[in-house]
Formats: C-alpha cells, sequence, structure tokens
C-alpha cells in the first residue's frame, strides 16, 4: 500500500503499533455516534489492527498524520471489490474543523480512481452533515439508494 501525503496530513499504511495513539485518538464517546460501537482499548485495537493489516488484498487501511501536530489523528479505509472501493473516514474529535477529514477523503478517492477503481461508495448518515460535507469536497454526490438507514454517495469516472 502507498504512503498518500497532502499539505495537512500524511496517509499511512495502517500498522499494529498505531493501536496504542488511534486509542487515544478514537477515546470519545460522542464520536462513535455515526460510526457505531464504543471506544476500544489499546488491546482490543490491537487485535482489530493484526485483524485488517492481515486481511484480504482488498481492505485498505491508513491512518492520518497531522503535520502540524505531528501525530495520529484519525483513519480512512477503503474496501476495494472489482473496479469498485467503498470508503469510509474518521477524524478524532479534537482534530474535527481543521479540513484533515476532507484533505484525508479526497486524497483517498483520487488515488483510489487514479490507480485501481472507476467508483467510489461511501455511506453516510442523514444527520452526519459534516462527513455529507467532506464526501462532496471528495466529489463524490448523494444517490437515491440507502442501506441500513445511510445514504450511499457516489464518485464514478
Amino acid at each position: 500500500m502507498d504512503t498518500i501525503e497532502t499539505p495537512l496530513l500524511v496517509l499511512l499504511p495502517l500498522r499494529p503499533e498505531h493501536a496504542g495513539e488511534m486509542a487515544e485518538v478514537l477515546s470519545d464517546p460522542a464520536l462513535h455516534e455515526f460510526i457505531g460501537g464504543a471506544p476500544l482499548t489499546e488491546a482490543e485495537l490491537r487485535t482489530r489492527c493484526e485483524r485488517l493489516t492481515s486481511g484480504p488484498p482488498g481492505w485498505r487501511n491508513w491512518v492520518i498524520w497531522a503535520r502540524e501536530d505531528e501525530r495520529l489523528a484519525g483513519y480512512v479505509q477503503a474496501t476495494i471489490d472489482g473496479r469498485r472501493a467503498e470508503v469510509a473516514w474518521v477524524v478524532g474529535t479534537p482534530w474535527q474543523g481543521r479540513g484533515l477529514a476532507t484533505s484525508a477523503a479526497t486524497a483517498l478517492v483520487e488515488h483510489l480512481m487514479e490507480q485501481e477503481v472507476d467508483t467510489v461508495v461511501a455511506h453516510i448518515h442523514p444527520s452526519h452533515t459534516a462527513s455529507a460535507a467532506v464526501a462532496t469536497a471528495a466529489g463524490l454526490h448523494p444517490t437515491d439508494h440507502w442501506e441500513d438507514g445511510e445514504l450511499r454517495w457516489e464518485r464514478s469516472h
């Protein structure tokens, strides 16, 4: 997997060693309102990272390294199936509102579409206006399709 860089951040391929810092980044229970679940402990997150990094080749996961803070601030992920990728992004509460999600999601979508996919899809809860704004900035548009209470957004060549 490639490292992806923007002026604001670097997307680094996920490694189990990121679990300690990421447990802190994802520790705010309010962050899980839209992504589901609850904050994981460092050990639980390490186990998840190990599973993700040893999973099928279509599972791609990056952590977001915020240049300004010189630390991890969230993650992006893509699940690739043929020429289609499903993407998601999460930025820890202290780093929200600074353009990191927009920069990360846009860089991810551009990278995927330049490298290997024709269609990028994201599923966004209708009340999550910040995530909808990120999707719009990344060139995705809402569709008429719903899945598990979330609206599907797409970008195609």
